[in-house]
């Protein structure tokens, strides 16, 4: 069982109210370029369920200003696509919760789709996100290719995503579905208005049958209740993002303690 599939489940079974999945995103290879694998076993023993690993681009559309310049800092650190994989190769050795890899098309296209998979498959990546990648094409190209690696494709909606759109990507989804708070790029917001709660009531009575875990302007408790409301996870990464670049990687337990509550 796909390591996304399984923390869901065990998610789903822990009672009438089921603890709520924290899922981080933070970009590769920043703020320094050997932090990556550092980051990503603090996040696990601070108590993070999922961890997004952004591939660095040059030109991210869908992320906000925070994020373009870790992204941006990153490539400057000296980070590429076949570094991260080599950063990786020894990570499961020491992490055991589901990883994923977020990051735009054109970096996977000029890598090669199934070398890329394939190096995802070797180095205990479990899913992909990809959110220039259209849905339609992604099922009718490379779907094979994915599942060939064992690989999930995470699919992502907006409050303007139509009603028979979400039940499209409900209907081939495995694992969960990105459920983008706003049609905005990221960024940390401190609540969500009106609209947006609306939107995400909206999404839970139409009853989909795959888990739904919402992103985007997500940065302390108050954003995580609401968010967790109506979903089964939230997603945090400019909040994050911003964090690590003002604080040690040391200091991790205390942003995850502020996200949970949990801080004394």
């Amino acid at each position: 069982m796909n390591r996304i599939e399984k923390s869901l489940k065990i998610h789903d079974l822990e009672g009438k109210d089921p603890k709520k999945l924290l899922s981080i995103y933070f970009t590769a290879g920043y703020p320094n370029l050997n932090d990556t694998n550092k980051v990503i076993k603090e996040l696990e023993s601070s108590g993070v369920d999922m961890i997004e690993i952004g591939l660095p681009f040059s030109d991210p559309l869908a992320d906000g200003p925070t994020i373009q310049a870790s992204s941006t800092a990153a490539l400057n650190n000296g980070m590429t696509t076949e570094k991260l994989f080599d950063q990786l190769k020894p990570i499961r050795e020491e992490v055991s919760i589901p990883l994923l890899i977020m990051g735009y098309f054109n970096p996977i296209l000029q890598y090669g789709i199934e070398a890329f998979c394939k190096k995802c498959s070797e180095t205990g990546i479990d899913g992909l996100i990809i959110p220039d990648l259209p849905v339609d094409v992604f099922h009718e190209e490379y779907l094979p290719i994915f599942e060939k690696y064992g690989l999930f494709n995470v699919f992502l909606i907006t409050p303007q995503t139509s009603d028979e759109r979400i039940k499209y990507i409900d209907k081939i989804s495995k694992g969960f579905i990105y459920m983008v708070s706003s049609a905005s790029t990221t960024g940390a917001k401190n609540s969500f208005d009106q609209d947006q709660q609306q939107y995400f009531k909206r999404i839970r009575d139409l009853n989909l049958k795959t888990p739904q875990i919402i992103g985007f302007g997500i940065s302390n408790n108050e954003t995580f209740k609401q968010a967790t409301d109506n979903a089964s996870g939230a997603i945090i990464g400019s909040a994050f993002v911003k964090f690590i670049k003002e604080h040690s990687v040391k200091e991790i337990p205390n942003f995850v303690d502020d996200i949970l509550g949990q801080s004394t």
